[in-house]
């Protein structure tokens, strides 16, 4: 079935374009959402995303992979593009080792999806593509490193930055103290 698709794609069938567009729809929007600060953004994103499988659906070879992962880099690739003409990464950060934070599961057991890609997006920009690319899609930091043009000690820190700032915003989100009662017994 997916070989008759891909096959009729490559023929220009408008009815098998539209077929795969709406089977991975919703998976690539919640990619490209992650990666971009907007819905606009993210939409626009995985329209221009589309555009370039139906234009490069010649050179998909399933015999290499799967078509969803196939997608999904063109996905990526399209929103680290769109972002990559916002951001400046800088190019004088420390390559000292940082702190690597831990936030507890059961914290993030306590927030939903949409929660947790609200605190995503209120990362700097270079920050959240990186943290999106390590933490979600699993890149590791020298094919990060690769892909944004920056150096590993950048991924490691923008990576160590997302960490430090999540954990800021997500844990007064899900434990707030109650300031009457810590001040109760206390003498002023």
């Amino acid at each position: 079935m997916i070989t008759q698709l891909i096959e009729d794609c490559k023929a220009n069938v408008r009815s098998a374009q539209e077929k795969l567009y709406k089977q991975y729809y919703s998976d690539m929007l919640r990619l490209c959402c992650r990666y971009l600060k907007s819905d606009d953004l993210a939409k626009d994103a995985l329209n221009a995303g589309f555009l370039k499988v139906f234009q490069h659906v010649a050179d998909f070879d399933q015999k290499k992979g799967e078509l969803h992962v196939w997608i999904k880099t063109i996905m990526v690739r399209t929103c680290i593009d769109l972002r990559r003409k916002e951001l400046k990464f800088g190019t004088q950060i420390s390559t000292e080792e940082s702190e690597d934070i831990f936030i507890s599961p059961s914290i993030l057991e306590k927030l939903y999806a949409e929660d947790l890609l609200h605190y995503i997006r209120q990362l700097p920009q270079a920050t959240q593509l990186v943290f999106n690319l390590s933490v979600i899609d699993g890149y590791n930091h020298k094919e990060i490193a690769e892909q944004l043009d920056i150096g590993e000690a950048t991924s490691r820190w923008h990576l160590s930055e997302a960490k430090r700032k999540l954990r800021a915003m997500i844990l007064p989100a899900t434990n707030p103290i109650d300031q009457s009662t810590e001040n109760k017994g206390r003498k002023t």
